[in-house]
């Protein structure tokens, strides 16, 4: 470990870089993540509603009641 008094850096140095550029590289890809997370996860009402009729939430009437609502309030917003 040492040599005439001075520390031999070896895989101790190696170390601190290794962890030095893990932390570098979580930084650089993970700083805003979270952001573009949340904006790909986020569902339109028609995809939610779409979804709920493959999974057997309601009925295929439900959903035209409801898809007709959805297109309707997407008209008078425009």
């Amino acid at each position: 470990m040492f040599h005439d008094g001075n520390y031999v850096g070896g895989m101790h140095g190696a170390w601190w870089l290794f962890w030095l550029l893990m932390i570098g590289v979580f930084l650089f890809y993970g700083w805003g993540q979270p952001r573009r997370r949340s904006e790909r996860l986020r569902e339109t009402p028609q995809e939610v509603l779409h979804r709920r009729l493959a999974s057997g939430e309601i009925t295929p009437k439900d959903y035209e009641e409801r898809k007709a609502l959805i297109d309707r309030d997407a008209v008078r917003k425009s």
